[in-house]
């Protein structure tokens, strides 16, 4: 089954990291991405620009309205995603658990909905 696991964090921390703070996370990340690969579990996964070059849209009585910024304002921003394999929910929890920005961040899992159609 496949999971997606959105990455939340507050904007504010990867600036405030110390240079050699970040390369360390940024090797992390890599490590856990290669890992994912080498045991088939990643499917995708991306990091995404600030929240402030987000632009919501929405369509009301047939006109798309668009809004510069994120949908909500909210203290962490979705920053990133993994998209995985997993035998079961427990198993992308503990993926979840394994990916860096947990550590100061929050991480949501949830599972697709996968049609055959």
């Amino acid at each position: 089954m496949k999971y997606l696991c959105l990455i939340y964090e507050d904007e504010s921390f990867w600036p405030a990291l110390a240079p050699d703070a970040a390369s360390k996370m940024m090797a992390d990340y890599g490590a856990l991405t290669a890992d994912l690969k080498r045991t088939e579990h990643y499917v995708a996964g991306g990091q995404l620009q600030p929240s402030d070059t987000a632009t919501t849209v929405r369509v009301r009585n047939g006109k798309m309205l668009s809004t510069d910024g994120p949908f909500v304002e909210t203290k962490e921003q979705l920053s990133g995603y993994y998209l995985v394999e997993a035998r079961d929910l427990n198993e992308a929890l503990a993926i979840g658990a394994r990916i860096p920005s947990a550590g100061h961040g929050v991480i949501e899992v949830r599972p697709l909905v996968e049609r055959t159609i």
